[in-house]
């Protein structure tokens, strides 16, 4: 009996030392450990109440749910909740997300956003059935096929605007100032070519509607075409980015790269401190300090932002518009186990001088709204050689009336932004050269002074 109350004391004294170490340990822990208790705990509480409101759902919901459905869907919700643009990504859809950025995909040719929990258009994609059907940056998409679609998930608001390619949608447009109309949209596989070009007279006027894996190419190539065809009459580029919603970072880098030969293009800054990565251009100007004008807007987001704001940063070009969209996140797509990923924003974008692109977008150096100026059928104008024996007339033949319709170029001034830029350059080029003109007369003058004299 002895030894069990001997055993029984040795025990409670071994229990009570240590117990009166871990309260030594615990009031000499950092409080950081503390709080990461706590939280631990925290977390521990609520993930028991994700896994009673889980069983609860199993059970009295009044249809039958498999457990991948509700799980995924709590993904979903969890990230959706974050940002507009975090999100997951099912195997599918990370499938289709990885064909779109090689420039082919089904669908209606709009990139689209969440915004307080209505899909929002960023922009519909150049010569895509959205944009046929005369969608707009801005639009508010509030129902499909007569169903309203507020607050759905952006994923599920997606999969109910796919469809098999050659079949219709009907989609509820809000647009400000109007009240909501309808619009049928046929469903098609989207082609994107991202770079276009024409030229105006002796400028380039180039077209950026995407960036996918080969635009930097695409553009480089154009350019060069553009100056092999103009040759010393080149006088400058037009850069239009406007409703261009974006797409890979690694192409804006390099779009940006091609017309600058030194300096920060682009810097990311992520939750720590020391998570800030920046990227620097590499010697060559593919437009050898000729003029260059970018156009942007309210479609114009992301990767057309990164490329504005850099440019604009470094003084190398003129950008003329309207502000432009305001998404300066980075979304990083993190492989998972299921064939599947998610899409999380990670990291913010800054311009070179350090302003953060997020909600504010790129304000143009000159604010021009967009807008149309028809130009008129050519009809015979009377100037004063036309007056029946007016002086130092010309015995030239008459000139028959052009044709009345317009070629691609006056189609492309008639855009109040396009002409802008375009007479933006002429004036630069224009005064240069007359500065160079008068300096070499100035020159001169004093030559021939300085002789007589």
């Amino acid at each position: 009996m002895k030894k069990i109350v001997n055993n029984v004391f040795k025990n409670g004294y071994f229990i009570f030392c240590l117990f009166l170490f871990a309260v030594l340990i615990l009031s000499f822990t950092p409080n950081h450990f503390l709080n990461a208790q706590n939280n631990r705990q925290e977390t521990y509480k609520q993930l028991s109440l994700f896994g009673d409101i889980f069983e609860r759902v199993k059970e009295q919901y009044v249809e039958e749910i498999s457990d991948k459905k509700l799980i995924e869907a709590a993904i979903s919700g969890m990230l959706q909740s974050l940002d507009p643009h975090s999100a997951y990504l099912s195997s599918n859809d990370y499938s289709e997300m990885k064909v779109k950025t090689k420039g082919s995909f089904g669908g209606l040719g709009i990139e689209i956003t969440l915004e307080n929990g209505v899909v929002k258009v960023v922009s519909p994609i150049d010569d895509t059935p959205a944009d046929k059907a005369g969608m707009q940056p801005g639009d508010l998409i509030i129902g499909v096929e007569g169903e309203s679609i507020r607050g759905l998930p952006l994923n599920k608001a997606v999969e109910k605007l796919r469809g098999p390619i050659g079949t219709k949608v009907k989609i509820t447009v809000l647009r400000k100032d109007i009240d909501p109309f309808d619009l049928e949209i046929v469903r098609d596989k989207i082609k994107i070519k991202s770079v276009k070009y024409e030229i105006i007279n002796n400028v380039g006027y180039l077209r950026l509607t995407t960036f996918s894996q080969n635009t930097t190419t695409s553009m480089i190539s154009k350019i060069e075409e553009i100056k092999t065809n103009l040759d010393d009459k080149f006088e400058g580029l037009i850069l239009d980015l406007r409703n261009n919603p974006g797409g890979l970072l690694t192409q804006s880098i390099s779009v940006t790269d091609a017309f600058l030969n030194n300096g920060e293009i682009v810097s990311t800054k992520g939750r720590n401190e020391g998570d800030v990565d920046r990227t620097f251009a590499k010697p060559g100007d593919v437009l050898n300090n000729f003029p260059l004008v970018i156009l942007i807007n309210n479609g114009s987001a992301s990767a057309s932002e990164i490329v504005a704001g850099a440019l604009k940063d470094h003084g190398r070009a003129i950008i003329l518009g309207t502000r432009s969209f305001g998404k300066g996140s980075v979304q990083s797509i993190i492989p998972i186990s299921n064939d599947g990923a998610i899409r999380l924003t990670t990291s913010r974008y800054y311009t070179p001088s350090g302003i953060s692109i997020q909600a504010k977008g790129i304000e143009p150096d000159i604010i021009v709204e967009a807008g149309t100026t028809k130009k008129k059928k050519n009809k015979a104008s009377i100037r004063e050689e036309n007056l029946r024996g007016a002086l130092d007339k010309m015995n030239t033949p008459t000139t028959k009336e052009k044709n009345s319709e317009l070629s691609k170029i006056e189609i492309l001034l008639e855009d109040n932004q396009i002409s802008r830029a375009y007479d933006l350059i002429r004036g630069i080029q224009l005064y240069g050269k007359k500065n160079k003109i008068n300096k070499k007369k100035l020159v001169h003058h004093r030559l021939i002074k300085n002789d007589l004299g």
